[in-house]
């Protein structure tokens, strides 16, 4: 079956190469930019990729639209900073010649302070991203996006290697934008937080990832990793409360 591959961009020239040497199998390899400075449309126009400038329309509906745009079927969405390793390749490409169903998983795996994490929510961190469009879709989310599917969930072996090569700093940035997002989406679909949900859901995510999931196994950059996810978990409901109280 011919595949085209996705990938939604915003200055990702820096990690945008990795990313399209990996997915060099692929038939079709569409870039949906929203305004990049530091080269990547050039980047991804001379790597052969079909490049399409699109304002920022939020993660769930940028990655819709990329998918809409294909030219093939059957899609597969990668980010700027993730690689497809040789083992899903090979997995993808058997798939493909006699497909088992219309949605895929795969194990992504996440690079963290210079460390391949193993357990807890660094792996395998399934990830549905190869699916025929006719049967599967992006949500509107505008973080933390989901597939939207009625058809079962098949799961591929071989790694979607995640590394963003990001500061600590930036990292942290980001975790605070994306809290943000989701305290507002939670707060337009009228959600309420309580001291309940401030108190159980970072220490329950913590108990999931670091003890149940073996999380500890990945030494300091595996606990950064998980607390930090347990301060997302804190700061999300904390700024939804804050939203509550400033409507009022």
């Amino acid at each position: 079956m011919p595949l085209s591959v996705t990938i939604i961009t915003l200055n990702a020239a820096a990690q945008l190469e990795r990313c399209l040497e990996s997915i060099a199998f692929a038939e079709e390899v569409i870039v949906v930019d929203s305004g990049s400075t530091d080269g990547t449309r050039e980047l991804a126009a001379r790597r052969g990729a079909r490049v399409i400038r699109k304002e920022w329309l939020g993660f769930g509906a940028q990655k819709q639209f990329a998918v809409e745009a294909a030219g093939h079927d059957w899609v597969l969405c990668v980010d700027a900073d993730e690689c497809v390793s040789q083992e899903l390749r090979e997995g993808i490409t058997e798939e493909l010649k006699a497909p088992r169903g219309f949605v895929y998983a795969m194990p992504r795996r996440n690079r963290f302070l210079g460390r391949w994490l193993k357990h807890g929510e660094g792996y395998p961190d399934w990830s549905v991203r190869l699916f025929h469009r006719a049967h599967a879709c992006w949500g509107s989310e505008p973080v933390h996006e989901k597939v939207m599917t009625r058809s079962p969930v098949l799961k591929l072996s071989g790694d979607l290697l995640h590394d963003s090569a990001e500061t600590l700093e930036k990292y942290l940035d980001k975790q605070n934008r994306y809290t943000s997002l989701q305290a507002e989406s939670m707060h337009a679909a009228g959600r309420r937080a309580n001291a309940v949900h401030l108190v159980l859901s970072p220490l329950l995510r913590f108990i999931k990832f670091y003890l149940l999931r073996l999380g500890f196994l990945d030494g300091v950059p595996g606990l950064v990793h998980i607390a930090i996810g347990c301060m997302n978990s804190f700061n999300k409901y904390a700024k939804l409360k804050a939203l509550e109280r400033a409507a009022k």
